[in-house]
């Protein structure tokens, strides 16, 4: 990403900011209408969700006028839209190019999109417990899979008319049965290793209510300082 020097015009600071306010007041208005809304209605839909955006602070934000947009309108302008924060920020396919921080050339906003949302890695920046939840979801998904695996197996054993077709079914079902036991024992240690950072891991479905054990469900630390 290319960069512009530090002394650049401070003047584009301003552009910038009105350029990200841009890019939601026009998709929002865009998706409004594609939802065949009024402002009011959005509006509605806004309370709804639990965080009043009048009719005219919709309004005067789509035509320009309204001066800042904060964080927390976005979330329920998007949540009311049924779209996702980032889309409303970098509308990939209607904004052609943005920028993404002050003093910085303009890029593809479907770049900047990927940047955003964590998808396209920056080489410098720290995404947390970001990928340790990934593995997470992905291990579950494994994990739930293999078992269904298994238990189908296990009843085409039972039903079986042949020796050769119970033979493999019960060979499919110990293989099931290994994924799922290798699945399950990786969620247990990295559950075990997200409480040693002093995370909350998210919650297990019921099928899986066996990952963890007494001792992985205490941390070996009691927060991430103590072990500075």
């Amino acid at each position: 990403m290319t960069q512009l020097s530090v002394d650049a015009n401070e003047d584009d600071f301003p552009e910038w900011v009105d350029r990200v306010q841009a890019n939601v007041a026009g998709e929002v208005r865009r998706r409004r209408k594609e939802m065949r809304w009024s402002a009011q209605e959005l509006a509605d839909e806004c309370e709804r969700l639990g965080h009043p955006i009048p009719r005219n602070v919709i309004a005067n934000m789509e035509s320009g006028r309204r001066a800042s947009l904060p964080l927390v309108d976005v979330m329920v302008l998007a949540a009311a839209l049924k779209t996702y924060p980032g889309c409303l920020i970098f509308p990939v396919g209607y904004v052609e190019e943005t920028q993404e921080l002050p003093f910085q050339y303009l890029v593809p906003t479907w770049d900047a999109l990927r940047r955003f949302t964590g998808e396209e890695d920056v080489s410098d920046y720290d995404a947390g417990l970001v990928p340790h939840f990934e593995a997470h979801t992905s291990l579950v998904h494994t994990a739930i899979a293999a078992l269904e695996e298994e238990e189908e197996a296990r009843f085409a054993a039972k039903t079986a008319t042949s020796r050769a077709e119970k033979e493999e079914a019960k060979r499919r079902r110990i293989t099931y049965r290994d994924q799922a036991i290798i699945a399950k024992y990786k969620l247990r240690y990295l559950r075990r290793d997200l409480r040693d950072d002093g995370a909350t891991p998210p919650d297990l479905p019921p099928a899986l209510g066996d990952v963890d054990t007494p001792e992985t469900m205490t941390s070996t630390n009691t927060t991430p300082e103590d072990r500075l």
